[in-house]
């Protein structure tokens, strides 16, 4: 089956770490790009991050600016979101997504309606809370 594999949420208190991973399963990243979307509760989904894996840019949020990190292994079949400092209002399911590199074309990827993303992952929760 394809579809990226998230892991890595849970409880943390503010002001702490979390890293999540979104692992690719039955396909590779090279010629995606890949987002962090977030939901919480009563909201609309948030793009959060995106990296395209074709020249390795990244795009944020400026929710998150300076806090969170995405990033990817070597290999190109994992890709990390490197969060710090988390707040409370950080609180929700975030999800990985997969787009192609020829559908985003020149877009800005958080531009994107995640509608048109190719892959979503099953979430995992994050919960900031003390």
């Amino acid at each position: 089956q394809v579809q990226p594999v998230e892991s890595g949420g849970g409880l943390v208190q503010p002001g702490g770490s979390l890293r999540l991973s979104c692992a690719a399963s039955g396909f590779t990243l090279d010629y995606y790009a890949v987002a962090w979307f977030r939901q919480a509760p009563g909201k609309e989904r948030e793009g959060v991050s995106c990296l395209r894996n074709n020249d390795g840019s990244t795009t944020y949020a400026d929710s998150v600016k300076g806090r969170f990190t995405i990033s990817r292994d070597s290999a190109k079949i994992t890709s990390y979101l490197q969060m710090n400092n988390l707040k409370p209002e950080d609180t929700a399911v975030y999800y990985c997504a997969a787009i192609s590199i020829p559908r985003l074309s020149r877009r800005i990827c958080l531009s994107v309606t995640p509608e048109e993303f190719d892959y979503w992952g099953q979430g995992t929760q994050v919960t900031v809370s003390s």
